[in-house]
């Protein structure tokens, strides 16, 4: 099997082709726009048989319709510009790469690759800024585009999940590196909640869609979420105290105070195929007789992260212990 994974450079790309070098014979490419950064995975995995660097961006249609000519059968897209706070003032970025490069994805794709995975957000459930708008447009492209793509042997489904921990950019090496330089723990706001996905549920949650997925369906894994106040805590490995503690405010382009894995109307049609992982189907599905999907409803009040099961301190210590 080829896999193509847009965005391969960045951390959950990173994290596939380690594992798959690791424990399986995939050959894998990397599309990327970041020479900088192919070449650093270029040293730090040097198995040239199996693995290939492309640079490209998803804006460039042509560039993916190359790139896909090289044999794909699995296509991860996880391309996209995420921070909420450095795209606020560029929208307009934000459309090219996330909708309009998804859209790229899907047409270079028809007809050439027979499967390709979205990676989108939590924040794309009842959005409030541009990243989680151009999620919930991924997502519906993806499903959607199955119409064209399904009769010519290509079909198209998300994952879609929380804060990935330890994830480059995101609160905990932040917080490291802060400690390190002696310098308070920043936090937009003591009542934050977030729900948290290590790197080994999220290729494992892939690997799964992938294996099953027909056309349309976006998987969301059950997951607990944690307080940003304790997670914080847990980093330093005791409490913090309130000098240690400075409050910034939410950040700037709709920063949420709790995120959602799922909406209520999602969640009405939704089934737990497997015991920690929701099957969304699709709510229009012509390409497809029927969506017949086996499992249990879906239960409600553990899909908003402020009243969603909750890490204890000692597990959150534990699994940044683990996961650093």
């Amino acid at each position: 099997m080829r896999i193509l994974i847009t965005g391969g450079t960045g951390s959950l790309g990173h994290a596939l082709v380690k594992h798959w070098l690791e424990t399986t014979d995939y050959r894998l490419i990397v599309f990327s726009r970041d020479e900088l950064k192919q070449a650093q995975m270029r040293e730090e995995f040097p198995d040239v048989e199996r693995l290939a660097f492309f640079l490209g961006d998803v804006r460039d249609l042509a560039r993916l319709n190359l790139a896909f000519a090289a044999k794909v059968d699995v296509v991860v897209h996880a391309a996209a510009l995420k921070r909420v706070d450095s795209v606020c003032y560029d929208p307009d970025e934000v459309l090219k790469t996330n909708i309009l490069g998804s859209r790229n994805v899907l047409h270079a794709a028809r007809g050439k690759v027979p499967k390709c995975l979205l990676i989108s957000s939590d924040k794309a459930c009842y959005p409030t800024n541009a990243y989680g708008l151009s999620k919930a447009m991924a997502e519906a492209l993806f499903t959607s585009f199955n119409v064209y793509s399904s009769p010519h042997g290509t079909c198209s489904a998300s994952v879609r999940y929380g804060n990935v921990l330890n994830s480059r950019g995101s609160v905990v090496p932040i917080w490291r590196q802060q400690m390190a330089q002696g310098r308070p723990l920043t936090l937009t706001h003591p009542e934050m909640t977030r729900f948290l996905i290590t790197f080994p549920r999220a290729i494992q949650l892939i690997e799964d869609a992938l294996e099953s997925m027909e056309g349309g369906e976006i998987f969301v894994p059950r997951l607990r979420a944690a307080n940003m106040k304790d997670l914080g805590m847990a980093v330093q490995g005791a409490d913090i105290q309130p000098y240690n503690l400075l409050i910034t405010g939410l950040r700037p382009g709709g920063e949420k105070l709790h995120e959602t894995l799922m909406t209520e109307e999602e969640i009405k049609r939704a089934v737990l195929a497997v015991p920690d992982t929701a099957i969304i189907p699709p709510e229009l599905f012509p390409w497809r007789q029927e969506v017949a999907i086996m499992g249990l409803s879906v239960p409600e009040g553990e899909w908003r992260s402020d009243i969603a099961p909750r890490y204890t301190m000692e597990e959150l210590r534990e699994v940044c212990q683990t996961h650093t």
